[in-house]
């Protein structure tokens, strides 16, 4: 991760998830660039609501594609989304939590930060703490 990546606080971009390992890059962070074209940017912790939204809006994030380095998620999970994706689910009332640190701040394009703020979760590092 580049040290001049930011948050949407202005402060230098936190690591979103290593397991699994998540972000456009499979880096661990909500990092972009010119080949994410979806702004994988928004770090959440999915809900089974948000992840039954998804799927209800021909997202689905439940089906591992190997292909795609991609485990499939599980209620918990921590993962870097794509903006639009997550402004569709919030207008629909069924947002996941956002981990505000690790959420790049271009990701404002898409939603404002009183919005995320209202989403807003402080995960610790160290999550199996939570259950």
């Amino acid at each position: 991760m580049s040290s001049d990546e930011r948050n949407v606080l202005g402060e230098p971009l936190k690591p979103c998830g290593t397991d699994p390992m998540t972000g456009f890059y499979r880096d661990g962070c909500c990092t972009t660039g010119p080949e994410d074209l979806g702004s994988h940017t928004i770090c959440v912790v999915v809900t089974a609501d948000f992840l039954d939204h998804q799927r209800s809006v021909g997202n689905d994030l439940t089906t591992p594609r190997p292909e795609l380095r991609f485990p499939g998620l599980v209620p918990g999970d921590r993962w870097c989304v794509v903006a639009p994706r997550w402004r569709q689910a919030h207008e629909a009332g069924r947002g996941a939590p956002v981990v505000l640190a690790s959420t790049h701040e271009r990701a404002l394009r898409t939603v404002p930060l009183g919005v995320l703020r209202r989403y807003a979760v402080d995960v610790p590092d160290d999550a199996s703490s939570l259950g």
